[in-house]
């Protein structure tokens, strides 16, 4: 049965709630009945590195606070592709706990500013927490969605995004409102999960998978035209394959077994740009 797009942002939602209640890595909360395996893809079960040590060099997590460097959910590295210069302004959608925003407000400067967006309360409170431990003073986070954007016409230089466009049912309005925010020249550079091959019906049925990142991704081809139907320019992708076995979660039917994704699901650096 197809969820509706309430259903899937409660359970986006939750899953980030809980997330940032516990400031722990994992996908999935600790003691739940889920796997810890069913989100960050890239990470088989039983890899050693974290998530963050397998996203960011050794030199950007030096610049974190210890507890911050396991709290991270994504999927790439936007700051490290974005070109940030000293004095912009910076956009990241789905802010988390922070730590891709605090690595670009060290790019821009002082002069700079960083405007971190997330739609769970308790994941702005992690953020703004964060901020003020580290003392960045061109850091602000807004409660807020993608698909509404808090942020006003035409001020933003640059959007990053690190594997949460993916969890919005709506992403043709969040292109749209990416669009409508950056400056003319602005630059969108993120990190997402994208469909090579088709999933099977338990993954694309299960809000448990659209909150892991997995079911609500986008064939790669689909998410660029949405991209150019939004007005974006100059649109170039970069691929990892992602060699995931995922386990089955507690809302799919069947015995506790691993799903192999390989080929199937792929990271991907997209990079875009406002007409002039």
């Amino acid at each position: 049965m197809k969820k509706d797009d309430k259903e899937i942002k409660k359970a986006v939602r939750e899953r980030y709630a809980g997330l940032a209640r516990e400031k722990t890595g994992s996908c999935c909360p600790s003691g739940s009945a889920q796997s810890s395996s069913c989100c960050s893809p890239g990470l088989t079960p039983g890899k050693a590195l974290s998530a963050a040590e397998a996203l960011y060099t050794e030199e950007e997590l030096e610049t974190l606070p210890e507890e911050m460097r396991d709290a991270s959910w994504g999927c790439g590295n936007p700051t490290a592709i974005a070109g940030l210069k000293k004095g912009e302004v910076v956009l990241d959608l789905g802010s988390g706990g922070g730590l891709d925003c605090f690595l670009a407000a060290q790019k821009v400067g002082a002069g700079g500013r960083v405007i971190g967006l997330d739609m769970t309360s308790e994941m702005v409170s992690l953020a703004r927490q964060n901020a003020r431990q580290m003392g960045m003073s061109n850091v602000e986070f807004r409660l807020g969605e993608m698909e509404h954007m808090p942020v006003e016409n035409n001020s933003i230089d640059v959007i990053i995004s690190n594997c949460v466009i993916n969890l919005s049912p709506d992403k043709d309005t969040v292109f749209r409102e990416a669009f409508r925010v950056l400056k003319p020249g602005g630059r969108l550079c993120i990190s997402d999960i994208v469909l090579l091959q088709d999933l099977p019906a338990e993954i694309k049925e299960s809000l448990d998978q659209w909150a892991g990142c997995v079911a609500g991704a986008l064939e790669k081809s689909l998410y660029l035209h949405k991209l150019g139907a939004a007005g974006f320019v100059h649109i170039t992708t970069e691929e990892k394959n992602v060699p995931l076995s995922m386990e089955r979660c507690q809302d799919i039917a069947g015995p506790q077994t691993y799903l192999d994704l390989s080929g199937k699901i792929a990271s991907v650096i997209v990079k875009a740009s406002k007409p002039t």
